[in-house]
């Protein structure tokens, strides 16, 4: 008779000791997400709950992760490219005024950073 881990297709190996263990490998996709990602994972955690465990029980939460991670930093370079263009702030004013540079693209990341927040972490 077959057990439900090997009616799932799992199988076994016979340790030394003479007790079988189930042959577990893992599929989980290497977590390689950064601030965006983990900033993703501490709001399922605290806010919703349910989605956090339903992505746990169907092994997609790194993937998930990952992809959210992976959009966000794609939106912050484009929006921080096109308000750089849009406010004028070039390497001309950086090479003449580097204060009034850093200033200017200092609000433009935190602009678009609030914007990716709440257009991809915080749905």
């Amino acid at each position: 008779m077959k057990s439900t881990f090997e009616k799932m297709g799992g199988t076994y190996t016979l340790g030394a000791d003479g007790i079988y263990y189930p042959n577990l490998v893992s599929t989980d996709e290497e977590p390689h997400y950064g601030k965006y990602g983990m900033m993703r994972k501490t709001y399922l955690k605290e806010h919703r709950p349910a989605m956090y465990s339903l992505y746990m029980l169907e092994d997609r939460l790194t993937e998930h992760l990952n992809a959210v991670d992976n959009e966000a930093q794609e939106r912050m370079g484009i929006l921080v490219r096109q308000m750089m263009e849009r406010q004028s702030i070039t390497e001309e004013l950086k090479a003449r005024d580097q204060m009034a540079w850093v200033r200017a693209v200092n609000g433009i990341r935190n602009m678009a950073e609030e914007i990716v927040l709440n257009e991809l972490i915080y749905r």
